[in-house]
């Protein structure tokens, strides 16, 4: 999980770029202004991970406590108990809670789609999952990997900043567009479902 992808920023990002990538998505995210604040919860745990590092010059990133897992057979369940502290901070807890049993979160994005101007996507293993923060029914989507027919990158349009990631279900036949990428991640991003979707 890269907390740079999460605030849309080169990994090669200054702690200038950092706080200002920072203060423009909690200016947009806020609860006052759009919503329940989900988003506005992975922006800060991503900002705290890059604060972190940036403050104590770690490379990777300081070791952190891991979170145990509920003991087999008590009561209290932890939404995503085996991923990692990191996956978990900044993972929307309606994502969290949508994940199957041992399914891993390998990338975290803010993005926007035709229907939705601020989403949460997560790359998992099994499919893409995202949560549409600004929608009042049905906020957590998903497509599987095997139900991919096509995949697709495009560059920003005229009205849109950023690049577009598009995806095409074998069930609808639509095309689904997740928007406002950085190109080297949108690049990553797409090379990562191809490979897990059918050829």
């Amino acid at each position: 999980m890269d907390p740079h992808a999460v605030l849309g920023l080169d990994p090669a990002a200054s702690p200038e770029e950092v706080h200002r990538a920072y203060r423009d998505l909690a200016k947009r995210f806020h609860p006052d202004r759009a919503g329940d604040g989900e988003m506005m919860i992975s922006i800060n745990a991503a900002y705290d991970l890059l604060r972190d590092r940036l403050e104590e010059g770690y490379a990777e990133g300081p070791p952190r406590a891991t979170t145990p897992a509920a003991a087999p057979g008590s009561a209290v369940k932890i939404a995503g108990a085996w991923l990692a502290p990191t996956v978990r901070r900044v993972l929307a807890r309606e994502l969290l809670a949508a994940l199957e049993p041992d399914e891993q979160v390998d990338e975290v994005l803010l993005t926007s789609t035709g229907d939705s101007h601020d989403v949460q996507l997560a790359l998992t293993d099994r499919r893409l999952l995202w949560l549409r923060d600004d929608a009042i029914m049905g906020r957590v989507r998903s497509l599987r990997y095997r139900d991919l027919v096509a995949v697709e990158q495009r560059a920003g349009g005229r009205f849109r900043r950023g690049a577009q990631l598009r995806v095409r279900s074998a069930g609808s036949g639509r095309w689904l567009r997740f928007f406002d990428l950085r190109p080297e991640v949108l690049a990553r991003v797409a090379a990562r479902i191809s490979a897990r979707a059918p050829s």
